[in-house]
């Protein structure tokens, strides 16, 4: 679940002080990096933000869970279809922090963040199977996007994050641009 309006309670929580900020936990999640065989990365444009803004599949890992049993539910249940292998896993955790404003807003306003393991996985289904309606429906609309163009199509508070698992999944999307699929 992601930063919205919708998120918003009836009545506006108070801003958190920095402080309060400060000893809130991340909320742990994997993130995906879904290439096709061109090497082009499958992102999304969510229902429930307003504007232009798009993210790759990501979402919470659940208790007794490992974080490769969650990227394949949550690509499950985000797009509709599981039809992929994993090709390689972050050797680290990723964490962004949201912006003061949205904390109240998210996650019932008990995380200051998340923490993320991502994942690239390479689509070994056909177009046809994806589909944002499967689960309860948190995109709009996708396409495949060249890996170099995410940044500027991503959330501000995200970018971090996402340029640093574009670094790090770099030699898996050029092996998929040169035709390997390793």
């Amino acid at each position: 679940m992601e930063a919205t309006d919708r998120d918003m309670p009836e009545q506006h929580a108070p801003r958190p002080t920095p402080e309060q900020i400060e000893r809130l936990p991340y909320r742990p999640c994997v993130g995906l990096m879904l290439l096709n065989s061109r090497g082009q990365v499958f992102v999304a444009q969510r229902v429930d933000v307003r504007g232009t803004a798009w993210q790759m599949p990501q979402g919470g890992i659940d208790p007794g869970e490992s974080p490769r049993e969650a990227a394949m539910r949550e690509l499950k249940e985000e797009i509709g279809t599981d039809s992929a292998e994993i090709l390689a896993e972050s050797a680290h955790w990723h964490r962004y922090d949201l912006p003061a404003h949205l904390i109240p807003k998210v996650w019932g306003g008990k995380y200051r963040g998340q923490t993320q393991k991502w994942f690239a996985l390479r689509f070994t289904g056909d177009d046809a199977e994806i589909d944002l309606e499967a689960h309860e429906q948190e995109f709009q609309a996708w396409c495949w996007a060249d890996v170099d163009k995410l940044a500027s199509m991503i959330v501000p508070f995200k970018r971090d994050v996402y340029d640093q698992v574009i670094d790090e999944f770099r030699p898996v999307v050029d092996r998929l641009r040169g035709g390997g699929a390793s």
